[in-house]
């Protein structure tokens, strides 16, 4: 059992930063791979970064590349996303979400069936 609690959302401007925490408990086992969803009204849930937390391999999004930073505090147990340069797209319901592994060959990388373990979602939303 994994619990996750993100924290750090709120409302900016274009151009500004954000850093979003997810605090983790539980199963380390299912904890290898970590990483950030978002979802827009209306939209699909969509991968924004992914780490692997044994290896500290990250993977980002094309359309947060750059922007947008994936790290973790081993010591504290949080994943941290920090968004800077952000655009009104941005705005979304942000999720941390933790399993196994990363990529499921039957979903791909990117697929948000990957991982079992969800946040309650904290809200960023970005005004032009």
């Amino acid at each position: 059992q994994v619990q996750l609690v993100e924290s750090g959302g709120g409302s900016v401007q274009a151009g500004g930063s954000l850093r979003l925490s997810c605090a983790a408990s539980g199963d380390t086992y299912s904890r290898r791979c970590m990483g950030w969803f978002r979802q827009a009204p209306g939209k699909e849930r969509e991968g924004v970064a992914l780490i692997y937390t044994g290896r500290d391999i990250t993977y980002y999004a094309d359309s947060v590349k750059g922007r947008f930073t994936i790290s973790q505090d081993n010591a504290k147990n949080t994943l941290y996303l920090q968004m800077n340069s952000l655009k009104p797209e941005d705005t979304a319901m942000y999720y941390c979400a933790a399993d196994l592994i990363c990529n499921r060959r039957q979903y791909g990388v990117w697929s948000p069936r990957n991982f079992a373990n969800w946040g309650q979602g904290t809200q960023v939303t970005v005004s032009s």
